[in-house]
């Protein structure tokens, strides 16, 4: 649809659709143009979390076959045709809010929001969904047609929207097909999880009735005269196909990259844990008498608290380079640091080593580190004094757009949107913050940006 949509599913059931697409493609009635984001052909998230004997009973009904002869019996009543059932446009108001909530987190980008309300969404979709909301500004005039599903409580969905694009005047129109269960508490959701052979065969069948084959085709019109009739548009889509693909790529090859050094990091660390256990007692006794204190510096602007947890009291704010003497680097993601003479923690990501330098101990600090501790933490003060005395002098700086990254008005996903900052473009730098988001001057006024596409 006017969106993306290649087909997300787990196991065995997405070769089961490619193979339906395939056989629907070949029905002399249907029409399906394989365009990225305009998409008509139905893109199945088709799964069945449902209860086991709810879908044994709907494959033995739909193979004719009395369900209490499910097991394995034998039975003389013959295949029946699937019934035509009616194709209801707006008809359920919780199906139509799930789809209006779900419409609108892809719009936003909130994969939270998404998962909520389908669980099964690959980390590549998700990718995908971000990229793909920097270009959308809104999904209009959605309305859900439903047929009733294979189970009690699930409904066969094809939602018609029209997407407006922030780079494009026009609204584009699409379909798109879900697969909606009922929880136990009454709640829809779209589900997308395990397959299901009996829910992909009787998709397939509702999909080629005559009224579903007559909306596809009403869709597919729409858009195809609008291609026709616009060159602006075809020019458009190629150009965003292009560049979603690239940045989807460009992320997934750093995940991966990312994945491999932390792998390399990792082995690199067991093989070093490894050599000192096999080194003499004596290097381990001459490396107790020695200590290295290292001087660390904030990266961001980040809180510094009494201790190792976000909860703790606030005893200050560290701002862009004010120096520490670092105290102790823990392993739950803490940093015990001296700040104004007394021990105090922050996040160890918004820190970085300085310096270090190594010392030899008198036997009374090896044997008493509590005293080296104290002395580390008055220097440590004295240290961020100095450093806090000389920042902010610098003139006003700027950040770079490294790809198109929307501005909002405040420091969250949902604030208001004042505009599309484009790839190359400067922004003034306010300050680049804790929480993911960059401060900026847009236009005049204060305004943000997700840091991950400034530099």
């Amino acid at each position: 649809m006017g969106r993306r949509r290649k087909s997300s599913l787990h196991g065995g059931i997405g070769d089961q659709i490619e193979d339906m697409k395939e056989w629907v493609s070949d029905h002399t009635k249907i029409v399906m143009p394989i365009v990225l984001l305009v998409c008509v052909l139905i893109t199945v998230l088709v799964a069945v979390n449902a209860n086991k004997k709810a879908a044994e009973e709907a494959e033995a009904q739909l193979a004719g076959v009395d369900p209490a002869a499910a097991s394995g019996e034998e039975s003389a009543v013959p295949e029946e045709e699937l019934p035509q059932l009616e194709l209801e446009v707006n008809a359920y108001p919780a199906v139509n809010t799930l789809m209006s909530d779900y419409y609108a987190a892809m719009a936003e980008g909130n994969i939270e929001a998404v998962e909520s309300m389908n669980a099964y969404v690959e980390d590549k979709e998700k990718i995908r969904i971000q990229e793909m909301s920097k270009y959308v500004d809104s999904y209009q005039e959605l309305d859900v047609y439903t047929k009733l599903g294979p189970v009690e409580g699930s409904y066969l969905v094809y939602v018609y929207s029209k997407v407006k694009f922030t780079e494009y005047d026009k609204p584009v129109p699409g379909m798109q097909a879900f697969y909606v269960c009922t929880d136990e508490e009454g709640k829809c959701y779209i589900n997308g999880g395990e397959a299901n052979s009996v829910v992909t065969n009787y998709i397939r069948e509702i999909s080629l009735q005559d009224d579903m084959v007559d909306l596809n085709n009403k869709a597919v019109a729409e858009y195809n005269e609008l291609l026709a009739s616009d060159e602006e548009l075809n020019a458009f889509l190629a150009d965003l196909s292009t560049r979603i693909d690239a940045s989807v790529g460009e992320i997934l090859a750093k995940a991966e990259e990312d994945a491999k050094r932390a792998e390399e990091e990792a082995q690199a660390a067991a093989e070093q844990e490894a050599a000192q256990e096999e080194a003499p007692q004596e290097a381990a006794e001459q490396q107790q008498q020695t200590a290295t204190i290292k001087t660390v510096k904030a990266t961001d602007v980040v809180n510094i608290r009494s201790s190792d947890s976000e909860t703790a009291d606030k005893l200050g704010k560290a701002q862009i380079d004010d120096e520490f003497t670092l105290l102790e680097e823990k392993g739950n993601g803490w940093s015990k640091i001296s700040f104004e003479g007394r021990d105090a923690f922050i996040k160890s990501e918004y820190l970085e080593v300085v310096s270090g330098e190594t010392v030899e101990l008198a036997q009374a600090d090896a044997e008493e580190p509590e005293a080296a501790d104290t002395e580390d933490e008055n220097a440590g003060g004295n240290t961020e004094n100095t450093s806090t005395n000389n920042t902010n002098t610098a003139d006003v700086q700027t950040v770079t757009v490294i790809e198109n990254v929307n501005v909002r008005k405040s420091a969250s996903e949902n604030g208001q949107k004042l505009g599309l900052a484009y790839t190359g473009e400067k922004l003034e730098l306010l300050m680049k913050q804790a929480d993911g988001w960059t401060r900026v001057k847009y236009n005049g006024e204060t305004a943000y940006v997700k840091s991950d596409y400034v530099e």
